[in-house]
């Protein structure tokens, strides 16, 4: 079956896309750059200077930009290196998201709880106050964040997990409905795809894992590039222009009940 985008399709986009070098985020940078964007890619690990140098070698408009989000002084370092390296800012991506889990909800400790919360919530909320003045002088833009079914629908041994992706959900529509005004879209997606993450767990959590599957009534795991790499660059759009503050599961049908 054909698909309906091109390369030229994102033309004029540049997007900030955090945990790039791997899973979710790299596959995401891809299917970006594959429409025509330019990309700024972050992570935390200094891989991501050698994937953006391939993304360059196959003819995309790659940059990267090495920042650990547990940093306060990284949104805006992340923020300012995309309009030096870019040239603007369109869209960010906050994928980025770091825990110690699964665990049983009385074993998750401070330290756990922190490093899910510095990562994810604090990171994503911080990044969007750095990067607002930037697409609201350029008359709107876009920006996707990332909640879980481990938050929608509830998954056991996430409990700190799934907490900190509902604080994302919160803060994503708070967001979007005062942006609104900017022509600022916010969206959340959640995913089921074979990241590394979810890699890990079908490892070492087999049954967990298989169980999980097994409710998914397309009866697949999602794929990085092809499924959740698509679906935001729609996001990112002309297309879904008038989509902002909605939660989008692309998880083969998973939660879509709850």
């Amino acid at each position: 079956m054909g698909r309906y985008w091109h390369p030229h399709s994102l033309d004029g986009h540049a997007v900030i896309v955090t945990g790039a070098a791997r899973g979710i985020g790299r596959g995401t940078a891809q299917a970006l750059l594959e429409r025509g964007a330019a990309v700024l890619l972050v992570d935390r690990e200094e891989s991501v200077v050698d994937l953006a140098a391939e993304f360059v070698a196959a003819g995309f408009k790659a940059e990267h930009c090495v920042a650990d989000l547990r940093d306060a002084a990284s949104p805006q370092l992340i923020v300012t290196t995309a309009v030096d390296k870019l040239g603007a800012v369109t869209a960010l991506v906050n994928n980025a998201i770091a825990c110690n889990e699964p665990k049983p909800f009385t074993d998750i400790t401070q330290e756990d709880f922190n490093l899910v919360y510095d990562v994810g919530p604090r990171a994503t909320f911080f990044l969007m106050q750095a990067v607002h003045p930037i697409l609201q002088a350029a008359g709107g833009g876009s920006i996707v964040n990332f909640g879980s079914g481990s938050g929608t629908v509830g998954e056991p041994m996430f409990g700190a997990y799934a907490s900190a992706k509902e604080a994302i959900r919160g803060m994503s529509w708070v967001a979007a409905l005062e942006w609104g005004k900017d022509n600022i879209r916010i969206n959340v997606v959640c995913p089921f795809a074979n990241s590394d993450g979810v890699l890990f767990w079908a490892e070492n959590f087999t049954k967990d894992y298989e169980r999980a599957v097994r409710h998914i009534p397309l009866r697949r795991v999602g794929d990085t590039h092809d499924d959740i790499g698509a679906m935001i660059a729609f996001l990112l759009s002309p297309d879904a222009s008038y989509l902002t503050a909605q939660t989008i599961h692309i998880d083969g049908g998973s939660g879509s009940f709850r």
